[in-house]
């Protein structure tokens, strides 16, 4: 679905530092279980949106569980939240008005999702550790059901030509912050 791959220069820059990136990975598997929750919170009235944010809320914290066992067991310590421009790049494009806003919000966290995927099976093609190499693959397998999820969603709620529409907005923003940000240990 994305429309550029992630440059083996992030990769590498990440396997140097795989502490450094577990803390990150960790702020985001907790900031995805809370946006579940607010999409549950925002639209209480969408009961198929309820049932599956409520489970991709507890899937996001176990992932973040798993995160925090590794980081734990390397002696580190969760730093505070940092402004990921990624994400910022991505929710700036948001349009106004309720069902804009929620198609938007659902392509978006499908978007976030199909990089996370790309990104994490990277980390498991290329990380030595063999721990950490079976963990990514999982974690990369669950972020490509997590797209397809929200596209999935998007459809029980939208016209597919208005999703097919907006994704390709949607995708050619994304390919162009892909392209302006630096590789940096994070996810994005």
């Amino acid at each position: 679905m994305l429309l550029v791959q992630t440059s083996v220069d992030w990769v590498n820059t990440v396997i140097q530092d795989m502490d450094t990136f577990l803390l990150d990975h960790a702020a985001c598997e907790r900031k995805a279980s809370s946006m579940a929750m607010s999409m549950i919170c925002h639209y209480p009235d969408r009961a198929q949106l309820v049932a599956a944010m409520t489970d991709l809320a507890l899937e996001e914290m176990q992932h973040f569980r798993q995160v925090m066992r590794l980081i734990l067991k390397r002696g580190l310590v969760l730093p505070p939240d940092t402004k990921d421009m990624y994400v910022i790049g991505l929710r700036d494009t948001m349009r106004k008005g309720r069902e804009e806003f929620f198609l938007d919000r659902m392509l978006i966290a499908s978007i976030i999702e199909a990089r996370g995927a790309e990104r994490f099976q990277m980390i498991a093609d290329h990380v030595q550790e063999d721990s950490l190499k079976t963990f990514y693959a999982a974690i990369a397998r669950s972020e490509e059901k997590h797209y397809e999820l929200f596209l999935a969603l998007a459809g029980v709620y939208f016209k597919e030509i208005d999703i097919k529409e907006r994704l390709a907005t949607l995708l050619e923003v994304e390919a162009s912050i892909v392209a302006s940000l630096p590789s940096r240990v994070a996810l994005h």
